[in-house]
């Protein structure tokens, strides 16, 4: 049985809906909340709301907007689309600072297990943007079974397009050691050697 008051537990309740928090991590968290000035938790407060208000999703790409395109999509070179997952994966891409071309955010992946088929990611929305001038599509999802399923699921129906079809390459991390690499990951990296 719980011992804080009403107030706490629901601020806890809220918290634990969180991915990756569980009720100990929440309690901190209303307790943090609880510690802080009248201003700072208005202000918390006031930026979940903000958020909710005015974040949205590109019409064209899916990523995170403050408006119906986002300006990735407004200022970049359109002939290279890099194909994610979920928006945080732009955010980690963009971290990079290398690529220089728009992305195509599918909101998820092909997963039977889960009931997730094609028609419930943005597939269909990534077709539509391919035309003439689109020279090379990156698909650049998780590299496992989900992953690679979708991948080669668009791959497919690009092929046909006439359009360059790339994936990013998997292999040993920097730094890692071969002694302590799976198997999966060393085929891979044997596989996608290249000449140096």
């Amino acid at each position: 049985m719980d011992t804080f008051i009403e107030p706490i537990g629901r601020l806890v309740n809220q918290f634990t809906k969180l991915p990756g928090v569980g009720k100990k991590t929440a309690l901190r968290y209303a307790y943090r909340i609880i510690d802080m000035s009248a201003e700072d938790a208005a202000a918390f407060a006031e930026s979940i709301a903000e958020c909710k208000r005015k974040v949205r999703y590109c019409k064209v790409c899916g990523n995170f907007s403050e408006s119906d395109t986002c300006d990735i999509c407004l200022k970049r070179e359109k002939s290279v689309i890099c194909v994610v997952k979920e928006p945080k994966d732009v955010i980690a891409m963009e971290k990079l600072r290398e690529f220089k071309g728009v992305y195509h955010v599918l909101h998820g992946v092909i997963s039977p297990m889960d009931g997730i088929g094609p028609n419930d990611i943005r597939i269909k929305e990534l077709l539509s943007r391919i035309d003439d001038g689109v020279s090379e599509i990156i698909l650049a999802t998780n590299p496992d079974v989900e992953g690679d399923a979708t991948a080669m699921y668009i791959a497919k129906l690009l092929k046909p397009l006439g359009v360059k079809v790339t994936r990013l390459a998997h292999g040993i991390p920097i730094g890692g050691e071969i002694e302590y690499t799976d198997e999966v990951t060393l085929s891979r990296a044997f596989a996608e050697r290249k000449e140096i």
